[in-house]
Formats: C-alpha cells, sequence, structure tokens
C-alpha cells in the first residue's frame, strides 16, 4: 500500500443558512474550491488528476445529482477529469476524502482531489410522484434542508425522530444538563472567535465574491455564525426546540427529567459552504513540488442504533486508533463535529481516558457552522493545518451521522 498525503486543504468561509452565501448556487461553491486549491499549486498540471471525490447530502437540486463532475466542468479542469459524487450524509466530506486516499493507496491514482459542499439555503422542496394517474385531492411537498422526508413506513419509527430528540435522548442517558450544553457551546464559540482573531483560519480559508444587484460585490472571508459576543445569559434565555421544557425548567435549576435543553443556541445552526483537499502519493509529491500538510495514516467508519446517531463516533475512533497503532495518549488534536453539544459530551462521556484541552482547539460546528456535506472535508483540512503549524503531531478528525453512523481519519507528520 503506498502512503498518501494531504497536500492542501481549502475551505469557503461557512454562511449561516440565508446569509451570506444564499445567492451562490451549490455546484459554484464546489468549483470555487477546486479552482482555489489547484491555483494554490501551480506546478500540478491539472490533467494529472484521476478522479474528484465531493460529498453532498442533497442532490436533488441544483447540485444535479453529480456535483463533483459539474464542479470539475465549472471549474475549467480538462474533460478528461473525471468526478463522482458520494453521500455517507453528514459524513459526505469525510468519505470522499477516505475514498480518495483509498484510490491513491491502492494504486489507482497518484494525484486526487476530494471534498464536500452543501448549501442548506438552497435545498429545494421536492413533490413525490403519486402511484396513480391523475390523482384526486391534495399533494404535499417536502423540504429538502435536513433530515428525514419520504419515510419508508416500515422503518422502525424510534429510529425516524428528529436529529435534536436524539440529541435529548443522548442527554437523558449521560445526564447531560442545560447548563452543560450551553458552556461547551460558548466555548466553542470563544474558541472560534479568538481563532477568527489570530488569524488561525487564513491558511485554508479561500474567500467567495457575491455578485449584488447593485453596487461593488461583497467578498465573503469570515464565518459567519460565530459570535464573539455569545453569553450564558442569551444562551439560558433560548427556549428548548425539540422537547418542551417542563415548567420546572424555567426559572428553576433543577428541571424535571425529560424536559427539553437542546435549543438552536446549543446546536449548529443550518449552514452553507465547501472545502477541497489536494491528495497525492509520493511521485504526484513531485509533480506538485509541494510539502504536504499531513500523511492519511487510517479511517474507521462505524454503525448503531439510528435513535443514538450521536455517539457512533465513539466506536469509529476507537477503531481508527487501533489501526493506526495509537492511543488518545498519542493524540495532539482531535476534531469532533459538534452536531449538537449533547452529542459531543456524550461521546465524552464514553472516553473517560481522552484529555478534552485538545479537543477543537479552534471552536467547532455549533460555532462556525454545520454545511452537511461539506463538514467532514472541513474536519479534515482543519486537522491537517493543525499539524502543519506544529511541524508534527498526530490528530483525528471525526464526526456522527444521521441514521446511527460514525467516522473517524487519523492524520500524522
Amino acid at each position: 500500500m503506498k502512503n498518501v498525503y494531504i497536500v492542501d486543504a481549502v475551505r469557503t468561509p461557512i454562511g449561516r443558512h440565508n446569509g451570506a452565501l444564499a445567492s451562490i448556487r451549490p455546484d459554484d461553491l464546489a468549483a470555487h474550491t477546486i479552482r482555489e486549491l489547484l491555483a494554490r499549486s501551480p506546478r500540478l498540471d491539472p490533467g494529472r488528476v484521476a478522479d474528484v471525490y465531493f460529498g453532498n447530502t442533497n442532490g436533488a437540486g441544483e447540485e444535479n445529482r453529480n456535483v463533483a463532475r459539474m464542479a470539475v466542468l465549472l471549474a475549467g479542469l480538462p474533460t478528461s477529469v473525471p468526478g463522482v459524487t458520494v453521500n455517507r450524509l453528514c459524513g459526505s466530506g469525510m468519505e470522499a476524502v477516505v475514498q480518495a486516499a483509498r484510490a491513491i493507496a491502492v494504486g489507482d491514482a497518484s494525484v486526487a482531489l476530494a471534498g464536500g459542499v452543501e448549501s442548506m439555503t438552497r435545498a429545494p422542496y421536492v413533490l413525490p410522484k403519486s402511484d396513480r394517474p391523475f390523482p384526486a385531492g391534495h399533494a404535499e411537498l417536502y423540504s429538502t434542508t435536513l433530515g428525514w422526508r419520504l419515510v419508508n413506513p416500515r422503518m422502525e419509527p424510534r429510529w425516524t425522530i428528529p436529529l435534536g430528540e436524539s440529541a435529548e435522548l443522548i442527554a437523558d442517558k449521560h445526564g447531560i444538563g442545560r447548563e452543560r450544553q450551553d458552556e461547551f457551546a460558548l466555548s466553542s464559540h470563544r474558541k472560534a472567535a479568538q481563532a477568527q482573531s489570530q488569524g488561525l483560519f487564513d491558511a485554508e480559508l479561500v474567500p467567495v465574491t457575491v455578485p449584488r444587484r447593485r453596487g461593488v460585490p461583497h467578498v465573503f472571508d469570515t464565518d459567519e455564525s460565530v459570535r464573539p459576543d455569545a453569553s450564558s445569559d442569551a444562551m439560558a434565555g433560548l427556549r428548548p426546540a425539540f422537547r418542551a421544557a417542563s415548567e420546572a425548567a424555567w426559572g428553576s435549576p433543577r428541571p424535571k427529567a425529560g424536559g427539553g435543553t437542546v435549543t438552536a443556541g446549543n446546536a449548529s445552526p443550518l449552514s452553507d459552504g465547501a472545502a477541497a483537499l489536494l491528495l497525492a502519493d509520493e511521485d504526484g509529491l513531485k509533480a506538485i513540488g509541494r510539502e504536504p500538510l499531513a500523511r492519511v495514516r487510517a479511517t474507521a467508519v462505524s454503525a448503531i442504533d439510528p435513535d443514538y446517531f450521536g455517539l457512533a463516533p465513539v466506536e469509529a475512533v476507537d477503531r481508527a486508533l487501533a489501526k493506526a497503532g495509537r492511543t488518545f495518549a498519542d493524540l495532539d488534536v482531535l476534531e469532533l463535529n459538534e452536531a449538537f453539544a449533547a452529542q459531543v459530551l456524550g461521546c465524552l462521556a464514553e472516553w473517560p481516558e481522552f484529555d478534552q484541552a485538545i479537543l477543537n482547539p479552534l471552536g467547532g460546528a455549533i460555532a462556525l457552522g454545520h454545511p452537511l456535506g461539506a463538514s467532514g472535508a472541513r474536519l479534515a483540512g482543519t486537522v491537517a493545518h493543525q499539524l502543519a503549524r506544529r511541524g508534527s503531531g498526530t490528530g483525528i478528525a471525526t464526526l456522527c451521522i444521521g441514521v446511527g453512523q460514525g467516522l473517524a481519519l487519523v492524520l500524522e507528520r
């Protein structure tokens, strides 16, 4: 098996739902990251790219089914460069990195691109077709922005609950109260704001020029959802989003068991964005002429009951570490996607030996945002850049995936 290197990684700033990137199509976002990524490696002939793997969870709208191939063409790469879109829901961007790395490791490619994209703002509504011609009565539209749709009636009902209710179940299981979730969310915003002020995202960000109907186009260059002014009082004032709070939950430090704890403040926001990575083997590195950020050491996937999907990274990380011959003590950074504070805290409860000081040092998705198909690629790129700044070390990128899966990627430098 060949060594696989992450040579470079870029991402757009992440826009909030109906925010700065609302007018930009997902295929254009993906093309932008590919174009900018290759511009940073001018010695690489784009025709040497064996394949382009891109994650996307929707595919029902402007992604036009295979957004990877659309982005290749829109980015101006030779028509001989193929592209494939992969879908492992929230893990799609990381799955794209895993598949690209695997192709290089087995010799099917020397240079490949991987990434992910999602515009949750521009996700369309879908109207299912009737199984009868000319049906009478009304038809129902389904939003494709997030969560279950067109569910098979044979599916176990407890598996198809809203994602936020799954987070509530994890909070119940591990006794994670509202205050702890809010504290974690507040920490995410503070760390992300500090990282912004110190320029720690600069190496990975590629600004997006957003046209305006009138006047000069806007250059969007900063993650939009980070709140430097976030406060515990503001967090505490938000109402639960998925379960009603008991009467005691308001104005009492001891809410009744089962009262809602997951709010808009301690969950990741709906978001838009894209990310892309350049991967290569030793021969590819020579053609690119650059020192890599990191090397892919191991990957792992896991699955659990869908109603506890947020805990799936526990097994994925354990498996990935075992494959890499590493333990938590060997890690310098662990980036765990913050779908919900309760989900992250639930994973930490099952990793008693883990040093939480190295968790998401630059903040996470609660502050930065979670554009579903892009987040896994963003996490991989963020870990690679952090290892490059350190000069050496080991890191993991991991995330939970709706319907009960986890994915983990071990990188070293």
